[in-house]
């Protein structure tokens, strides 16, 4: 599930924004405009990655925060590494 989430270049687009965020942290709200897509498609996109467990999500009012998984991109390093 982890490599088809990481299939689709905006979701990884996605993840280098959130990970690049110098408070390690990223709303919902600042996502939509760097990928040039509407709001409920990046939602998709990132409940694929929170699903896959690249993404963790914090509901605070009515925005939703997105951070990485703590070690999460160095398992899939790992796998790859193996193979």
């Amino acid at each position: 599930m982890v490599f088809k989430a990481l299939a689709d270049p905006n979701r990884l687009r996605l993840l280098s924004i959130v990970k690049a965020e110098s408070s390690g942290e990223s709303c919902v709200c600042d996502l939509t405009e760097p990928l040039g897509l509407g709001q409920p498609t990046v939602s998709h996109h990132l409940k694929i990655l929170v699903d896959a467990g690249l993404l963790h999500r914090e509901k605070r009012g009515t925005w939703a925060y997105y951070s990485l998984v703590p070690g999460a991109l160095d398992d899939v390093a790992g796998i790859l590494a193996k193979l």
